[in-house]
């Protein structure tokens, strides 16, 4: 089942139709998307059957964020053995998590305003919770899943990294729009194999990054696993997964995202993003 944010309404979607959910419900279900998630399973069995026959066509430059207003967001740093070893880094013994704040959440196709000159892309897959999760075990971790959508961690590299002593991940990570999520979110029952996934990202039409999931260090359920034994994961939630090798920070020289580049970010079976960026304003004394 695929579910997208159409002109802020949520929709069902088949083979590049859709159906608005609150029109064909009847008004059973709310037409905003965030809401979907307390409800999933029974909007899963809502959703078994309906006729897209008539149905009209999805518009790509209509669409939002799969939910723009999540409870929670977490972010997994270095968790992709590639990434790791291209920096040269020890693997880590435990996921390295940070949140991405709300107003960080923006659509598959928006303009992103640059916060400075050290600007970096990460593709990622990121989850969505369908189930509130409390200790739940690795082996159960993909029945509270909703689904998968494709994501930017975007990242101010300076903002990141202060103060050197003690980073901040979390702030740099969350300025305006740098947390893109979509064009659409797919349930793991779509997918052959949800642990291996492809994933990618092109600058200016070039690869730069390009991996699996089955790349991951923790994967999706130990994810799940890790975090629900921490706190309670509630539906709707986010977790960005994490990113392969291929980031401007690590490049030599160094590259970083300007005003005139284009990131499109994909992955297999759910579809790709394409985002521009401006110039950010000079902040007053």
């Amino acid at each position: 089942m695929r579910i997208a944010n159409h002109d802020d309404r949520l929709v069902l979607v088949d083979e590049g139709r859709y159906l608005d959910v609150t029109k064909v419900s009847d008004g059973l279900f709310s037409s905003d998307i965030a809401l979907i998630y307390e409800r999933w399973d029974e909007f899963r069995k809502w959703a078994e059957g309906q006729d897209f026959a008539d149905a009209p066509t999805l518009l790509d430059g209509r669409l939002g964020a799969p939910n723009p207003k999540p409870p929670q967001t977490f972010g997994i740093g270095t968790n992709y053995r590639g990434y790791i070893e291209a920096v040269g880094w020890p693997t880590p013994e435990e996921p390295l998590v940070f949140t991405k704040y709300q107003s960080a959440i923006t659509g598959p196709g928006d303009v992103i305003e640059l916060s400075g000159s050290q600007v970096d892309w990460e593709v990622e897959l990121v989850v969505v919770i369908g189930r509130r999760a409390r200790r739940v075990r690795a082996d159960k971790a993909w029945d509270y899943v909703a689904g998968l959508t494709v994501g930017q961690d975007i990242s101010d590299r300076d903002a990141q990294m202060r103060p050197k002593t003690f980073p901040q991940f979390s702030l740099g990570k969350s300025f305006p729009g740098y947390a893109p999520i979509g064009p659409c979110l797919v349930t793991p029952d779509e997918f052959d194999n949800p642990d291996e996934i492809e994933l990618g990202c092109l600058l200016n039409g070039q690869e730069v990054q390009r991996s699996t999931t089955g790349d991951l260090i923790f994967t999706v359920p130990q994810l799940i696993e890790y975090l629900s034994g921490m706190l309670t994961l509630l539906p709707g939630d986010l977790i960005f997964t994490g990113t392969p090798a291929g980031v401007g920070s690590v490049m030599d020289p160094p590259r970083f995202l300007t005003s005139t580049d284009v990131v499109t970010s994909w992955i297999t079976g759910i579809g790709q993003m394409t985002h521009t960026f401006a110039r950010g304003p000079v902040m007053s004394a």
